[in-house]
């Protein structure tokens, strides 16, 4: 039987790796010459650099983060990409369902006046509803995760030696192949980690959820903020429906600027969701388009046939 928990010397270990890095022992101006941040870092690069003569020393001990290069890291959405699903889906929701809803009351014969209040009462429970239901899933999958995490750490106080089979289970999945034998570099850098988790239980936690459930303390959401984003963005969604039966009382023309209003939101929808999903726009425009009008046929449809069965 392995035993995992006893001392593992990890420089001793790592030095056998090979890492295919360009470094310069002896110019570290050379070191990450071709970085374009390395003009402006260049003076903290060359620092770091003397003192510690090896790339991989310093990328490991720099906690400065002093040359990274920051145009590469804005191209990340960050944080807040954990609220771009409510964010999208309240603003999509309020576009589409309230669309469909004035579509079905106008193709069954209300009055403008009448199409509004009813746009109102939706855009309202829409967003009611919307930022409930967000509420109280986030609320859930949290409570899931900590729930989970409870008995992660439980299970490494318990059993430990269970818990470093899973872990290194998990290595092979993140991409560090299983070791042949004990001479391999693969075996040099498993026994290094599990060596490292076995002796620090806090970090074997956190190690095991991020590869497990594929989350991390950053990535959590709090159910305020998910309900509060869909309910403003689901109300900001369902104004072009609303808007135009306000201003005007002609019902024709309220309907066709509600129409060409929601559509060219809906467009513009798409095309902010592809600057975070790096797609092409016109794709998700379109996508967005045509289940919009889908949507509003099949309403303008029923509205007139309830119309039609109400009245005769």
């Amino acid at each position: 039987m392995v035993q995992f928990n006893e001392p593992t010397d990890v420089h001793q270990v790592s030095t056998k790796m090979q890492f295919d890095v360009p470094t310069d022992e002896e110019n570290p101006d050379d070191t990450f010459k071709d970085n374009p941040a390395k003009s402006e870092h260049s003076d903290a690069f060359k620092a770091q650099a003397k003192k510690y003569k090896s790339t991989m020393t310093i990328l490991t001990m720099d906690k400065t983060k002093s040359f990274y290069d920051k145009d590469y890291k804005k191209e990340h959405i960050g944080e807040s990409r954990e609220y771009w699903r409510d964010m999208i889906l309240g603003v999509n929701d309020g576009l589409v369902s309230t669309f469909l809803l004035v579509t079905g009351v106008y193709g069954s014969g209300m009055n403008s006046k009448d199409i509004l209040l009813t746009s109102i009462a939706g855009l309202f429970a829409g967003a009611i509803s919307m930022a409930a239901g967000e509420y109280v899933a986030t609320k859930t999958q949290e409570e899931v995760k900590r729930a989970e995490y409870e008995l992660l750490k439980k299970g490494i106080r318990d059993h430990k030696a269970d818990e470093l089979r899973h872990l290194n289970d998990l290595l092979t999945k993140i991409g560090i192949p299983e070791a042949e034998n004990n001479e391999s570099e693969e075996f040099a850098v498993r026994r290094a980690l599990l060596g490292y988790y076995s002796n620090h239980d806090e970090a074997h936690l956190k190690i095991n959820v991020a590869l497990a459930f594929g989350d991390v303390e950053s990535a959590e959401r709090s159910p305020w903020i998910a309900g509060a984003l869909a309910y403003c963005l689901f109300t900001v969604g369902a104004l072009p429906s609303v808007i135009p039966f306000a201003v005007t009382a002609n019902r024709e023309k309220a309907f066709i600027a509600a129409f060409v209003a929601t559509l060219t939101f809906i467009m513009l929808v798409g095309g902010v969701k592809t600057w975070a999903t790096k797609g092409v726009w016109w794709i998700s425009a379109l996508e967005n388009l045509i289940i919009a009008c889908a949507g509003g046929g099949i309403s303008y449809g029923i509205g007139v046939g309830f119309d039609s069965i109400v009245n005769n």
